[in-house]
C-alpha cells in the first residue's frame, strides 16, 4: 500500500479547517491530515515538527501572513496548496502556478484538481525555487503571469503579452518577442484575470492586449491588425463592445 500523503492545514478559520478535514477524510483516503493550525506561530512550530508532504496554506492571519511562514520554517520539502478569498491581482496570480491556488469557498472539484497534479516526490529544491518564484512575482512592479511549464514555471510579463490563443482547453500566450507559452488552463480564465488590464476577448480563440492594436478592418464582424501582422477575426456578437472598449482605450491614452 503506497504512503499517505502527510498534510497540514493551516487556516485561521475554523470552518475552513473542517471542510477541508472532511474532504480529505471522505473524498481522498492517501491523504493524511497530521495537524492543523490557526495561527503563523503554530503553522512554523507544526511544520518543522511533522514535516509534512503538503500543506493547505490560507495567505492571511491574525499574526502574520502565509509567506512569513515559508520565510520561518526550517523544513521546507513540502508542497503548498494557497487557499485566499483575495480578489485582487497579485492573489490572483497563485491560480496560474504549480503551487496550487484554491479561492474562498472551497469548492470540492477544484481541491480535487490540485491533489490531481500534486507531485509527492518533488524535491527540496525544487520546491525552494518555486516559492522563490511565486514570491518575486508578487512583489515585482511589474505584473507577471505565472505559468506552469515541464521544466517548472515561467513567469511572463503582462505588458508583453501581444494575445492570447485558446487551443482546446489549454492557452497559448503569444509574446511580442515572438515567443510562445502554453499554459494548462482556458482562455476564459485568462479573460477574467486581464479584463481589467486593456485585454478584450474579441473571439471565442482570441483575447488581445489592446496597446497593440494598430488597425480594424471594416466587415461583419471586422479584423483587427496587430504590430507585426497579425490579423484576428472580430465576432459578430463582440464588434460593438470591442468598438466602445477600443474607443475608450483611445481616450485613455491622451
Amino acid at each position: 500500500m503506497p504512503a499517505k500523503i502527510k498534510t497540514l492545514l493551516l487556516d485561521d478559520d475554523q470552518q475552513i479547517l473542517l471542510i477541508l478535514e472532511n474532504l480529505m477524510t471522505i473524498q481522498f483516503p492517501n491523504i493524511q491530515v497530521i495537524g492543523k493550525a490557526k495561527t503563523v506561530k503554530e503553522g512554523i512550530q507544526l511544520i518543522d515538527t511533522l514535516k509534512p508532504d503538503l500543506i493547505f496554506l490560507d495567505i492571511e492571519f491574525p499574526d502574520g501572513d502565509g509567506f512569513t511562514i515559508l520565510d520561518a520554517v526550517s523544513y521546507t520539502n513540502f508542497e503548498t496548496i494557497f487557499i485566499s478569498s483575495h480578489e485582487q491581482f497579485a492573489m490572483k496570480a497563485f491560480e496560474y502556478s504549480a503551487l496550487h491556488y484554491l479561492r474562498k469557498p472551497i469548492v470540492p472539484a477544484e481541491v480535487n484538481d490540485a491533489l490531481s497534479r500534486f507531485n509527492v516526490s518533488s524535491d527540496e529544491a525544487t520546491i525552494t525555487t518555486q516559492i522563490t518564484k511565486v514570491k518575486d512575482a508578487l512583489t515585482d512592479r511589474e505584473p507577471k503571469l505565472i505559468i506552469p511549464t515541464t521544466e517548472g514555471l515561467d513567469l511572463i510579463k503582462i505588458k508583453d503579452i501581444k494575445r492570447c490563443e485558446a487551443s482546446d482547453v489549454y492557452t497559448i500566450f503569444h509574446m511580442v518577442d515572438g515567443k510562445k507559452y502554453m499554459a494548462s488552463k482556458s482562455l476564459n480564465n485568462y479573460e477574467k484575470l486581464l479584463s481589467d488590464m486593456h485585454f478584450f476577448r474579441i473571439h471565442s480563440k482570441h483575447l488581445v492586449n489592446m496597446q497593440f492594436i494598430v488597425q480594424y478592418i471594416k466587415g461583419k464582424g471586422g479584423y483587427v491588425v496587430l504590430e507585426q501582422g497579425d490579423e484576428l477575426e472580430v465576432s459578430v456578437r463582440k464588434k460593438m463592445d470591442f468598438m466602445n472598449r477600443l474607443k475608450d482605450y483611445a481616450r485613455s491614452l491622451k
